[in-house]
């Protein structure tokens, strides 16, 4: 399988509050891939030395609910998580979604920055050094 890095590429990145995206830039490496099902899609990126991935659903059942104050963008379907840290929900204006993405094959993997998310039937599992980031899948979603 062959996947192609991309840059420079505008994405959101992480501020203050965990639970937030805003404000674009340009990643200096850019790896997209979705699903064999194409209900998730991920993208990691990275840039000044720090890295990034973030899936979104298209269809799930959501398994958080409650909607962060301030938060009055789409909501619920998009998980973060950085090089460190917990896994996050994104409060986003955009989307990963994109039909031109590769495939990740069930049982394949995909690495960069430090971030490696593994392809499964039960959904996406995405994670950093640490041990910290987050499983999706139609049916549930967890952070960790």
């Amino acid at each position: 399988m062959e996947f192609i890095l991309k840059a420079p590429v505008s994405l959101a990145v992480p501020v203050l509050a965990v639970l937030f995206l805003s404000g674009p830039a340009a990643a200096q490496d850019y790896l997209g891939f979705q699903s064999p099902t194409g209900n998730i899609h991920c993208s990691i990126y990275t840039w000044t030395g720090s890295a990034e991935v973030r899936c979104d659903l298209r269809e799930y059942s959501a398994s958080y609910t409650r909607r962060p104050p301030g938060c009055d963008l789409d909501w619920g379907m998009a998980f973060v998580v950085g090089v460190s840290g917990p896994g996050v929900l994104g409060c986003v204006g955009d989307t990963m979604i994109d039909p031109g993405n590769p495939v990740l094959p069930y049982g394949e993997a995909v690495s960069l920055g430090g971030i490696s998310c593994v392809s499964a039937k039960t959904g996406m599992t995405c994670t950093n050094a640490e041990g910290h980031g987050f499983s999706v899948a139609k049916a549930k979603q967890k952070l960790f």
